[in-house]
């Protein structure tokens, strides 16, 4: 397999992309973490008794559901701009095939749009921390830095395997199976807006598999200065493993679709 040698070569490409478009993501950048915020954290977290044993050490549900919420963010982030959107470079406009003219290779490509990715990520939860700031549900300065990075980990792990999950689909109808079997039972159900040791066993179980509950898990830690060396040493475990995989398997069906 070849190296992403050439993927430098593209940032020209996606800066333009984004200086056309970034217009169309600045209610979701900006006003969303908000809405979020208030919605969630403050006025249904009005209703929560704030009890630190059964909120995994957070004092208020503001406080536990902040960090939940900025890692549900980077994995919807991520799936809006490794679906449709690369759908659309593969499929319907054939941008890939044009770059594909060009000495770029597979592997710049992905690599491009990969890094792409998570600089959206650290833009959208850049801004989301920043808005969650004021409200006092960060308890750890260097926790909450970490916090940031972990983002960007999660972000590329979630991006290089939809990333190969779409590279090798005829059209778009799986996404609804994605979606629906994915992203949403992971967003509800992995950690974000309540402790999954409230599941049965086997369910709990399920969920500390998941991706994002991964993601979930240490960015509360980091956030409330309470770190389990043991589970956050797993987590970035977990996720170094599925960005690694998510880029061999991508570089393979991209491959197999556009190469040979």
């Amino acid at each position: 397999m070849s190296t992403p040698n050439l993927a430098p070569r593209m940032i020209d490409y996606w800066a333009i992309t984004y200086k056309r478009t970034y217009k169309a993501s600045l209610i979701s950048s900006f006003l969303t973490p908000l809405l979020y915020i208030v919605a969630m954290g403050v006025l249904l977290g009005g209703f929560i008794e704030g009890d630190p044993a059964k909120l995994e050490g957070a004092t208020t549900y503001l406080a536990f559901v902040a960090p939940g919420m900025v890692a549900a963010q980077t994995m919807t982030t991520v799936f809006g701009h490794t679906t449709y959107m690369l759908m659309g470079m593969i499929k319907w406009n054939k941008i890939h095939d044009g770059m594909l003219a060009t000495p770029l290779g597979v592997p710049d490509l992905i690599a491009s749009h990969l890094g792409f990715v998570v600089f959206r990520v650290g833009l959208v939860t850049g801004v989301f921390m920043l808005v969650m700031a004021p409200f006092g549900v960060f308890e750890s300065v260097t926790g909450t830095i970490a916090a940031f990075f972990v983002q960007l980990l999660l972000g590329l792990a979630f991006a290089a395997c939809v990333y190969a999950f779409t590279a090798g689909l005829k059209d778009e109808s799986a996404f609804s199976l994605l979606f629906r079997f994915g992203l949403i039972p992971m967003f509800l159900f992995s950690g974000a807006f309540f402790p999954v040791s409230n599941l049965n066993p086997v369910l709990e179980r399920l969920a500390q598999a998941t991706p994002l509950w991964q993601g979930v898990n240490l960015t509360r830690m980091l956030v409330l200065g309470q770190v389990d060396t043991g589970w956050a040493t797993f987590n970035v475990a977990y996720l170094l493993v599925m960005s690694a995989i998510g880029w061999w398997w991508a570089n393979r069906r991209l491959t197999r679709r556009l190469v040979t």
